[in-house]
């Protein structure tokens, strides 16, 4: 069995510049020119194939480049490309399978986060060109969809990536290069779980065969894969315990040196359950609960209050609800990956190239199950199933109707039960042609992706239904229980049937206790709700480059020159099912969306080689590259980058980039119809709240909100939202600068020290419900109207009932730091030792990362760094050692001291929460890769060695928390054969 490129076999006639030019294009690198063409094939293979972390090719560029090679893959112990990248310092874990938990459009997708800017302004490419997303309305890809057995490295680009690649490359590019020209048959197995019994098991098997046809002018290759990820829930992780945060009852005020609030565990809510409570808003002593068969028992009193709805109950709450029992931390994921590659010579010059795949998702994620809090009431004397001896003691108060909450975990959770097919093709031509005595490197190419999900969200509520349903009676022409809707003798004067769908099948549920209720009487109240989403995109495009040498050269060489156009098509399509749109369930009535753009772009790369083996100028060139771009919804965007290499002496290269990126806005963004949804908020005229804002209390009293006030804000508002037409492309200006050291007098020792600055102007955010919320009543000389015309609050107690929120060019978001890459190849035999060992250690630091939400105000300032989820250092470090068919591996991640609170400036303190950090964590992986045969061979590892598990107040369950490993210690092993 063979690898190759047969790609870049074929002999130039010209100047080294012209091959790395062509190959840049291609492999997604910055091009370089050489002046030397006596040792141009060494020069051009470091270009065209990165074998390590650090390569020469990769230092002479002037941005940054980290690569990501397929053993490094293989070490991760996971199917999940997403979360193999994201352990790299400058890559956020907010999007891969654990940070995207709670979401259901994106369920089992796993995507890059760069910069943690957002996976949006992360462009992610595969052989240099674009590919479909994964999620509706976005352009983020799906990483799983990549089949692992073909990737022969990832490529992470920074600095003026947008000018060279377009739209979404903000914070820079991830470059997925796949093997080409496969010879052979390979099968390749692999297996992961916990040692700790956490049940994280995954498997994943796949098969490539290739083989050169026509004589070896082509050739052909399949591969088949398939890849399973077991669900992890919450509950299953041994640190959980139900924690949360309560009022410290020792707390005096602001400033007092006493913790404002606790994290502590078992904190649950005795105001709701999945056994049914009733009187969920009274006081200690008042609330009931029923045990699994209906029989009603008072909730004990909590000894701490966190909220509301939540209090601690350290002795535990047998009944009491407790959300974590609910949630994911990994969700089920089955895959199925076809595919096919091509390539034919159709003359020494000139090659036709295809590439096809189809991948097959099934994904479940858990939600938390339908749940009703205090919305429906129960008539005490009438309704059959309440137990009895409440029901005197209720009328013996002369309560005749009584509110209840209820999780109806009994219908089961709200389970996303997902089905993803992706379908991708690419074809193109490649080759060179001459012209004079200039050849010119082409590449023209059309690819037509196309996802198609279909989401269920499981065991939804009918309300309506619901409340018919709840509404039993004994009928007394049978003596059976019934609705009262069927029973007209018992409905009195001007009744209405509450039920909005088959009325006329009304079966009574018994909601006391748990699972007490027939199975007539689930389906009568509950329905799932069904949304379809067809994502596609197509696009055509070609570049050719060539350089000056025919005509002039540069003291340094020739000038080198790229320029290419393309023409995309974007669409994206999401159908909900009529029965949602009707508004009979709880799940939003979402309504169809549609939205669709095309964008023409054209770009021109120049490189300059001004300077080459003069005294203090070894090499001295400058890059260029400008992009036009014109959207169907957003008009034109211009993106540039300047870049500068120098070497001033043989051991040193001084390189940096500025220019300025462009995002367009996405479907989601710009035509996404406005939509009914939930959200949860804290009301910042809550007595709790009002003080965090010096204008809060007169504008909350201009409001006619009084002191003392006490918001019910611990359950979901109603909220609208939507997409917004008006949109501009978001634009950034980036700078990184840094410096290479390659010291003579050590030989193989490399340093790397790069300095990186993103400003992002007009940046499209989606102005949440809690921002709408606080701009109300936080601005200076009265409420903002603009801001307050967006909340309706209930005229009688005050409450918050709607939000109205959506997307605007309005934010601003700056982030700063410091990135260094050592690397050292020691071959042992120069100190009489056998093998050779290498060792890399990347770090980075966080300078800053702020979110301005409104740019117009620039006090107003969201810190990000430092808190969790962004810490300000990050490093990996990794050792290797070779000897003959054995490797060895050590790998060490630090993560620094976090916040949990807001460390903005108008934000938090220490003292206002307790613990008030995630101390640092260390955490170490092993690894043995062996070839037991000359075609086999064996890999083996632990992954968290030492069993390092983050407090048991962070589940690792999504967003910020995602960056922690809360499974712990798992092993992995990967069999590889060839024929």
């Amino acid at each position: 069995m063979t690898l190759t490129n047969k790609g870049s076999a074929r002999l130039f006639k010209k100047s080294s510049l012209t091959i790395a030019l062509g190959s840049a294009i291609l492999a997604g690198f910055s091009f370089q020119g050489f002046a030397a063409e006596n040792d141009e094939i060494e020069k051009v293979e470091r270009i065209q194939v990165t074998g390590s972390r650090i390569s020469k090719a990769k230092l002479s560029q002037p941005a940054p480049i980290v690569t990501i090679t397929a053993e490094d893959i293989a070490k991760g112990g996971t199917p999940d490309l997403g979360s193999i990248l994201a352990e790299l310092p400058s890559i956020g874990a907010t999007d891969t399978l654990v940070g995207n938990n709670d979401s259901n459009a994106a369920a089992g997708v796993s995507s890059a986060d760069l910069r943690r800017l957002g996976a949006a302004r992360t462009l992610v490419l595969v052989n240099g060109k674009r590919h479909v997303a994964g999620a509706p309305g976005s352009s983020q890809v799906d990483l799983n969809t990549i089949p692992s057995a073909l990737i022969e490295r990832v490529e992470i680009i920074t600095g003026g990536a947008s000018a060279i690649y377009g739209s979404d490359a903000v914070s820079g590019v991830v470059n997925v290069i796949l093997k080409d020209n496969f010879d052979g048959l390979q099968f390749n197995a692999s297996v992961g779980n916990s040692t700790e019994g956490v049940g994280t098991e995954n498997h994943s098997f796949s098969v490539v065969a290739g083989t050169d046809i026509a004589g070896g002018k082509g050739n052909i290759t399949f591969y088949a894969g398939q890849d399973r990820v077991r669900q992890v829930l919450a509950n299953d992780l041994r640190q959980t315990n139900a924690y949360g945060t309560v009022d410290n009852p020792l707390n005096t005020g602001e400033n007092d040196g006493i913790p404002d609030r606790l994290t502590v565990p078992n904190v649950l809510s005795e105001r709701i359950s999945e056994n049914g409570v009733i009187n969920p808003f009274g006081a200690d002593g008042s609330i009931y609960t029923f045990n699994n068969s209906g029989v009603a028992e008072l909730m004990p009193a909590r000894e701490a209050s966190g909220s509301f709805a939540f209090g601690n109950f350290p002795d535990g709450c047998e009944f009491c609800a407790n959300t974590q029992d609910y949630e994911n931390v990994l969700p089920e994921l089955e895959k199925l990956t076809l595919g096919s590659t091509l390539n034919y010579n159709l003359t020494d010059n000139h090659t036709f190239y295809s590439d096809f795949k189809f991948v097959r998702s099934e994904i479940e994620q858990q939600f938390q199950p339908s749940f009703q809090f205090g919305d429906i009431s129960i008539n005490v004397a009438d309704n059959p199933y309440l137990d009895s001896n409440l029901r005197q003691q209720l009328l013996s108060e002369g309560t005749t109707s009584v509110a209840m909450s209820k999780f109806f975990g009994e219908l089961g959770n709200r389970s996303a039960d997902n089905e993803r097919e992706l379908f991708r093709v690419v074809t193109g031509f490649k080759g060179f042609f001459t012209l004079s005595e200039t050849d010119f490197d082409y590449d023209f190419y059309y690819v037509y992706g196309q996802t198609d999900n279909r989401r269920k969200t499981l065991n939804d509520l009918i309300p309506d239904n619901l409340v018919a349903a709840l509404d039993a009676v004994i009928d007394p022409a049978t003596g059976e229980a019934a609705c009262r809707s069927q029973v007209p003798s018992l409905q009195g004067e001007g009744y209405s049937d509450p039920a909005s769908v088959n009325g006329d099948a009304c079966t009574p549920y018994n909601a006391f206790g748990f699972d007490q209720a027939s199975a007539a009487a689930k389906d009568y109240v509950s329905a799932d709700v069904t949304r379809t989403d067809t994502i596609t995109q197509e696009f055509i495009g070609g570049s050719v480059t060539f350089d000056t040498g025919e005509f002039f050269e540069l003291q340094g060489g020739a000038i080198g020159l790229a320029t290419g156009f393309e023409y995309r098509e974007e669409t994206s399509e999401s159908i909900t099912d009529e029965f949602t749109k009707a508004g009979f369930l709880s799940n939003a009535a979402t309504p169809d969306a549609y939205g669709e753009f095309d964008v023409t772009e054209a770009f021109i790369e120049v490189n300059l080689p001004l300077l080459a083996d003069v005294s203090f100028a070894k090499e001295l060139s400058i890059d260029a590259a400008y992009r036009t771009a014109d959207y169907s919804h957003a008009g034109t965007a211009d993106a540039w980058k300047v870049g500068l290499l120098y070497r001033p002496v043989d051991d040193v290269r001084i390189r940096g980039t500025y220019g300025q990126a462009v995002r367009a806005p996405n479907i989601t963004e710009a035509f996404d119809p406005v939509s009914p949804g939930f959200d949860n908020i804290a009301d910042p005229c809550d007595a709790d709240r009002i003080d965090n804002n010096p204008n809060r209390t007169a504008n909350c009293a201009a409001l006619n909100i009084g002191a003392g006030f006490q918001a019910n804000d611990n359950v979901s508002i109603d909220v609208l939202s939507g997409g917004n037409p008006e949109l501009e492309s978001e634009t950034s200006t980036s700078l990184t600068a840094g410096v290479v050291w390659t010291p003579s007098f050590f030989e193989n020792f490399s340093l790397t020290v790069d300095y990186y600055d993103i400003e992002i102007e007009d940046a499209i955010s989606f102005i949440s419900a809690q921002s709408v919320i606080d701009n109300c009543v936080d601005a200076a000389g009265g409420p903002d109207a603009a801001f307050c015309s967006q909340v309706d609050r209930d005229s009688a107690s005050n409450d918050i009932t709607l939000v109205r929120s959506g997307y605007l060019n309005a934010a601003s978001i700056t982030t700063r730091g410091i990135e260094a890459d050592f690397d050292y190849d020691m071959n042992l035999t120069d100190y009489s030792l056998e093998g050779d060992l290498k060792f890399n250690l990347f770090v980075n630091h966080l300078l800053e990362l702020d979110v301005f939400e409104f740019q117009s105000r620039p006090d107003t300032v969201n810190v990000e760094d430092g808190e969790v989820g962004d810490p300000e250092w990050q490093a990996r470090f990794s050792a290797v050692y070779k000897y003959n068919d054995l490797t060895l591996n050590w790998t060490t991640r630090y993560t620094d001291r976090s916040a949990r609170f807001d460390l903005s400036p108008d934000g938090d303190i220490e003292e206002d929460l307790q613990p008030g950090y995630v101390g640092s964590i260390v955490t170490h992986d092993i690894s043995a890769s062996y070839n037991v045969l000359d075609n086999a061979r064996v890999d083996f590892g632990l992954r968290n060695v030492t069993d390092k598990l983050p407090p048991a107040y962070i589940s690792a369950s999504g967003g910020n928390e995602a960056i922690y490993d809360a499974i712990g210690r798992r092993f992995f092993a990967n069999f590889s054969i060839n024929f």
